[in-house]
């Protein structure tokens, strides 16, 4: 049994490594784009409305055909459904870099040709998400799941630091152009390192029950298992009130004037700090990890609550840091408590809806803060979802006491 000790026991599986290397190169790309699409937009639009709705053009398609997904994930080659979802993924970037090119015909008075890219863009992450979930989990030995986990969390928060900066600077002293060029890359680079993975898929696990049952099975699941849900349920309406990614546009312009460098660097501050964090958590156990998931989603909604409030870079930089450094915390413990009690048949399914609460808490939190920053204005917008972050804390530890008395991971 491999030493669960060991911090860079699964750097030393190939496959491991295989899938951690194309999910870095498809995360610095992805990145890039989204930082690019945002300053895009908002460049095209000047409406913080416009920018939310980036975030839903990509939340509908990836939320909607999430069972379905996940269900296809649990039935299918994980390794082809994974290979077939990047590619389209490629696509994506090809078709922003051609609608780019030709702005003149695709882009004047109008940015709706770029949410339907981003629109398929979230179809195909639907269907990659609980593929290459469920199929890091069959790579790695089940008692190296929490180190698999941190080192794939902490590569993904690395490449996350790189991505949006990169993007930045390449809209800043380049345009569009070259930063979807880069992009797309990126994606084909994703797409040949992902195809070296050896996997021998597992026997699916066929039942006489309904294709609507085999679809909700997953949230059947979760049902049964309350820190699981707890868990799920604090990720979700935290980050969809809490953070505000989606505003950063509108902050680095118009509130502290960094202009599309300086996006770049805010939007790769909370993964920096997550790295920066991650490198702790590889060479230690956590312990009562029900009062530290509380603890940092609390720290989360302050840093946002005192970023809004902030007129200083540097401030707001820390900021985004710090929260990056507890998201990343909560992020371990959640991916963690999810691999170790789901089994191994239903991971595809437990996957989806796992996506489906990540992404009404990221792409409809874009939505969200889009909306509330129309109504309330950008400032008070995202005080009032660091307000209710806390709330959101508070509920939970009371309504769940089992997720608050979880101790260590096992």
């Amino acid at each position: 049994m491999a030493d669960r000790h060991d911090p860079y026991v699964s750097l030393r599986n190939p496959n491991f490594l295989w899938y951690v290397a194309s999910l870095v190169a498809l995360t610095l790309g992805t990145q890039i784009q989204a930082t690019v699409v945002a300053w895009q937009v908002y460049a095209l639009t000047k409406d913080p409305l416009s920018l939310g709705l980036v975030g839903l053009a990509e939340a509908l398609p990836f939320i909607g055909a999430a069972l379905y997904a996940g269900h296809i994930a649990d039935r299918h080659n994980r390794k082809a459904l994974s290979v077939t979802a990047l590619a389209v993924q490629l696509g994506c970037g090809v078709a922003l870099l051609v609608l780019t090119i030709n702005s003149g015909r695709f882009l004047v008075g109008t940015v709706l040709p770029i949410y339907a890219v981003v629109c398929v863009s979230g179809l195909a992450r639907s269907f990659l998400q609980p593929a290459r979930t469920a199929l890091g989990a069959e790579i790695v030995p089940r008692e190296t799941y929490t180190n698999a986990i941190t080192w794939r969390s902490s590569l993904w928060q690395f490449a996350a630091v790189i991505g949006p900066a990169a993007g930045g600077i390449l809209y800043g002293f380049s345009g569009p152009r070259l930063a979807y060029m880069v992009e797309t890359v990126l994606c084909v680079i994703a797409v040949l390192l992902f195809t070296q993975i050896v996997y021998t898929r597992l026997p699916a696990v066929i039942t006489d029950t309904t294709i609507g049952e085999n679809l909700t099975v997953g949230i059947r699941f979760l049902m049964k298992q309350p820190e699981l849900l707890g868990a799920q349920l604090l990720d979700l309406f935290s980050v969809l009130f809490g953070g505000a990614p989606a505003l950063l546009p509108i902050f680095s312009s118009e509130i502290l004037h960094v202009g599309p460098q300086g996006l770049g660097i805010l939007r790769s501050a909370p993964a920096a700090g997550a790295v920066l964090i991650s490198l702790l958590l590889v060479h230690r156990r956590l312990r009562n990890t029900g009062i530290t998931l509380f603890i940092c989603v609390a720290i989360f909604g302050v840093c946002w609550i005192l970023f809004a409030l902030s007129h200083w870079f540097w401030l707001s930089l820390a900021l985004l840091l710090t929260s990056g450094m507890v998201d990343n915390v909560s992020v371990v413990i959640r991916s963690t408590l999810l691999t170790l009690r789901t089994p191994p048949h239903l991971l595809g399914r437990v996957s989806a809806v796992n996506q489906i609460f990540i992404g009404s808490s990221n792409e409809i939190g874009s939505f969200e803060s889009g909306v509330a920053a129309k109504l309330l204005g950008t400032v008070r917008s995202v005080i009032f979802g660091g307000l209710v972050t806390l709330g959101v804390v508070g509920v939970t530890a009371w309504k769940i006491p089992s997720l608050r008395e979880l101790d260590e991971l096992a």
